[in-house]
């Protein structure tokens, strides 16, 4: 299995910018996607950004040309740049990865998640 830990998040103006970090341990040979999801109070989760290991990228509608994701391999870790901050944009934020340990077995894992809180 593999195991997620979340870090950076924090309170910032709008306008401003955060960058998480997501690190993993454990099975890592067979992650084949990171990413971030978030939840906001009520609502449901939803994706943010996701990465894969063919460097393929997909961003939600909402997070386009403000946030990028990006990964470093050597440090098994995945980034969240998230610029030009909105109020909007405040939620929990959970790093998420999906393994493939045969072709029809793919399996989620979550880290604890990280608050991030944009004030106006």
């Amino acid at each position: 299995q593999v195991q997620l830990v979340e870090s950076g998040g924090g309170l910032v103006q709008a306008g401003g910018s955060l960058r998480l970090s997501c690190a993993a341990s454990g099975s890592i040979a067979s992650i084949n996607a990171m990413g971030w999801y978030r939840q906001a109070p009520g609502k449901q989760r939803e994706l943010v950004a996701t990465f894969t290991t063919s460097g393929s990228t997909t961003y939600a509608d909402s997070v386009k040309g403000r946030f990028t994701i990006s990964r470093d391999t050597a440090n098994n870790t995945v980034y969240l740049q998230m610029n030009s901050l909105k109020p909007e944009d405040t939620a929990v934020y959970y790093c998420w990865t999906e393994t493939q340990r045969r072709s029809w077995a793919y399996y989620d894992y979550w880290g604890q998640g990280t608050q991030v809180t944009v004030s106006s």
